[in-house]
């Protein structure tokens, strides 16, 4: 499983062209998704994913599993509110962020701390003492470089 992460509220296309694709590939390659089961950025990966005949998990943050977004087929309410960040990067055996949020800064710190590979596309640049979360150019860099980063 690999954990697609990024805002909840944007409505901007450009990322939710590339979180749909992203999850995409991952399905093509043979990877479940995994996201926190909302809107903006989950959802486009949960579609893509759904889309390409894979699977989209969803990790909600409330009680109710009624909250997912359509594209998801395995829904888990955690009722962890933000506290679901790490669950979700947990189950994951690497993180592709796109996009930038508050949310998604936590995913990707929780991520590295637990030693999964982290790939950003079209978010912040990250700089730390093991500068080991990556940038991507594109849906199918971020793809790459991650699969890459299991090996």
């Amino acid at each position: 499983m690999i954990a697609v992460v990024g805002p909840g509220d944007t409505d901007d296309a450009s990322l939710l062209a590339a979180a749909e694709q992203v999850g995409a590939l991952l399905a093509q390659a043979g990877y479940q998704v995994v996201t926190g089961g909302l809107g903006g950025v989950m959802a486009a990966a949960a579609r893509g994913a759904r889309h390409a005949g894979g699977t989209a998990v969803a990790l909600l943050p409330g009680d109710d599993p009624a909250a997912a977004n359509e594209g998801s087929d395995v829904v888990v309410a955690t009722g962890l509110g933000q506290g679901r960040n790490v669950l979700v990067v947990r189950s994951a055996a690497a993180v592709i962020a796109v996009g930038g949020s508050w949310g998604t800064l936590s995913e990707v710190a929780l991520a590295r701390r637990l030693g999964r590979p982290v790939v950003w596309l079209m978010g912040w640049r990250v700089e730390g003492p093991d500068d080991e979360v990556a940038s991507a150019t594109s849906a199918e860099d971020a793809v790459v470089q991650t699969l890459a980063g299991l090996r």
